[in-house]
């Protein structure tokens, strides 16, 4: 059974942090669709600029950027975020550097989620390996070394405190998993369709059949634990 997570009534912003546009629609925007349909307010911070994604021999990767950021501005206004965030590394090189930690702490400290989404930080076997992306590992360790201890500690990178952003404790974390859940989130129908119309906006990346294929996984997820739909997290609270 999913575990019984509620988050406190005085939640009210999210962020979620992943490697390339389209990333969080495949895995937590049915999550992102109901936050936002409740009212609260969700980033997203992107780590790269998606300039690897095309088989296009005329495709240049200045010309796929520009593609990629313009289908996740639509995908943000199907959803209602709040902001996209573009931290514009290189697609394909992404390592969990201190830079990258630094601009992840940054927004942290910035937007003050109490609640943040990320990708795993460790390579899976199997049928889940096309998620094992090099850069989703990245972003997932990077991301979650920025909540504990970067953004909490004050006297780490120093110069953020001169730029104005104050340390912030993130209150919740939920990495998007398939094999080691805790919590399975319930989405309605209704959420289910505004996340698959923001998965959709990327036109250049997600074939229909990829489309079905996500709502028949996440259609899957629900029925082992009596929902429609549902997604799945490794969660943890920082106390």
């Amino acid at each position: 059974m999913p575990i019984d997570l509620n988050p406190d009534p005085k939640y009210s912003k999210a962020m979620v942090v992943v490697a390339h546009p389209d990333d969080a629609e495949y895995g937590c925007s049915g999550t992102v669709a109901k936050w936002c349909n409740q009212g609260w307010e969700v980033v997203y911070v992107l780590c790269t600029d998606g300039s690897k994604g095309s088989d296009d021999p005329q495709m240049t990767p200045e010309r796929l950027t520009e593609i990629r950021y313009n289908e996740q501005e639509e995908a943000a206004k199907i959803l209602g975020l709040k902001t996209v965030e573009y931290l514009n590394y290189p697609d394909a090189y992404l390592t969990p550097s201190l830079e990258l930690r630094k601009d992840i702490t940054r927004q942290i400290r910035k937007h003050q989620p109490d609640v943040l989404i990320t990708t795993a930080p460790f390579r899976t076997l199997g049928q889940n390996y096309g998620s094992s992306h090099p850069d989703h590992i990245a972003a997932g360790e990077a991301a979650l070394s920025s909540v504990y201890p970067t953004a909490r500690d004050r006297l780490t990178f120093p110069e953020l405190l001169e730029e104005g952003f104050e340390p912030h404790k993130v209150r919740e974390v939920w990495v998007m998993s398939r094999d080691d859940a805790d919590h399975y989130n319930e989405i309605s129908e209704d959420d289910m369709n505004v996340a698959m119309k923001a998965l959709a906006a990327h036109t250049s990346q997600v074939p229909p059949e990829a489309i079905e294929r996500v709502i028949s996984w996440k259609k899957e997820n629900g029925k082992k634990h009596n929902m429609e739909y549902a997604e799945s997290f490794r969660t943890f609270t920082l106390r």
